[in-house]
């Protein structure tokens, strides 16, 4: 059952649409403040965040960016502000959808389900019996020991995880990781690789493939 979160103030507006995306089968907890759902977001694992922008502590916008920094769940925007400016600002922080109100409430279920559809939520993958939690940003070791690897390195190996089973170029991981400041030695993502083997016990480059004169392959154990 995919999870939702939805962040709405509107107390009657909220109750109908959790009524309805329960009624659509989708696990979902409401909230009605950016507090309240910076600690659902703690329990990770969301397939879907759905976002009002005037939140009564705080921009619904600042929350987005939050969430596209730390995650890779999906976001979508529904606001009365509707202007040219405020859907810019919601599709340059991220968001799958921007949806204004008023709406009909067959659009926003439509539109649920297509996000839903074009992301499937790839939450771990596997390497040499380490276990590698995306939401979390955390590498479970086959003794049990948890490992929250550099924030860079972790992104370059959620970045070939999720780009799965594409090969990653050199260049796609400097704009990605490092975009318009990118000065510096390509040879820094191959000291990156090599951290990254270190940490998943991948000594023969099994899991981090290596692709001559391209960049870098993720082929987990699953």
């Amino acid at each position: 059952m995919k999870r939702l979160l939805l962040v709405e103030d509107d107390r009657s507006l909220g109750a109908t649409l959790h009524e309805r995306l329960l009624r659509e089968k989708y696990d979902v907890a409401w909230v009605e403040t950016k507090q309240r759902a910076l600690k659902k977001l703690e329990e990770g694992n969301w397939d879907l965040v759905i976002l009002d922008i005037g939140l009564p502590d705080g921009s619904g916008f600042e929350l987005g960016r939050h969430i596209k920094q730390q995650t890779t769940v999906p976001i979508m925007f529904m606001t009365a502000l509707s202007t040219a400016e405020h859907r810019l600002e919601g599709f340059e922080i991220g968001a799958e959808e921007f949806i204004p109100k008023p709406f009909h409430l067959r659009e926003l279920l439509l539109r649920v389900e297509h996000v839903l559809e074009r992301h499937p939520v790839r939450r771990q993958a596997t390497c040499q019996g380490c276990v590698i939690e995306l939401e979390n940003r955390t590498i479970v070791h086959p003794d049990g020991r948890r490992e929250v690897p550099p924030a860079r390195d972790f992104d370059l190996l959620q970045l070939l995880v999720t780009s799965s089973p594409a090969v990653v170029s050199r260049n796609q991981i400097l704009d990605e990781l490092w975009g318009e400041d990118k000065f510096l030695n390509q040879r820094t993502i191959d000291n990156m690789i090599v951290r990254l083997r270190q940490t998943l016990g991948d000594s023969d480059g099994s899991c981090i493939r290596s692709v001559r004169g391209v960049g870098y392959q993720w082929c987990d154990d699953e």
